[in-house]
């Protein structure tokens, strides 16, 4: 599992008194609200930045870090992921997972067939659909749905899948 879960990436500045403006990339924008701080992803270091207010606009959420009052101050972090500590992350409900901690586990039919490895979650609204890589790097796309993800074992590495008839035609 992950210790860290990203719940945004910073899309661009706002004005000239150092906001920017976050792309979600968490299920509720307004989780942003709640946190008092996140941590800037710079790849070869991470920062700890303070939360000082939070507006919304649109799908967006604006934020100003504490410490970080004009535009040249946060227009380098543009395209940065924004994360969290897994003890920061929104509490999950029975048999729900965050898409980080799948990702990477084998796929396995209720047949005994390892179909490859899950390699994205596509959220379409409706239902996720599950991306797996077989071993000759084809995509197979199923659907999050009861009567075809039977099962999530993190401890095991594995999701068990039942294929629906014509579901891999």
């Amino acid at each position: 599992m992950v210790d860290m879960l990203r719940v945004g990436v910073i899309a661009s500045t706002h004005g000239i008194r150092g906001e920017v403006k976050v792309f979600p990339t968490t299920d509720d924008v307004k989780r942003f609200e709640i946190l008092k701080e996140v941590i800037l992803d710079l790849e070869q270091s991470k920062i700890t930045l303070k939360i000082e207010h939070v507006k919304f606009f649109k799908n967006m959420a604006i934020l100003k870090f504490k410490g970080m009052d004009s535009i040249n101050e946060v227009e380098k972090y543009k395209g940065k992921d924004l994360l969290v500590s897994r003890e920061h992350a929104v509490k999950l409900e029975e048999n729900e997972h965050f898409i980080a901690d799948l990702l990477g586990l084998r796929v396995i039919t209720d047949k005994g067939k390892v179909l490859g490895i899950l390699d994205d979650v596509l959220q379409t609204g409706a239902n996720d659909v599950y991306v797996v890589k077989d071993e000759q790097g084809t995509e197979i796309l199923l659907p999050v749905i009861e009567e075809c993800v039977l099962d999530i074992d993190l401890e095991q590495n594995k999701i068990l899948v039942h294929i629906m008839e014509g579901l891999l035609d």
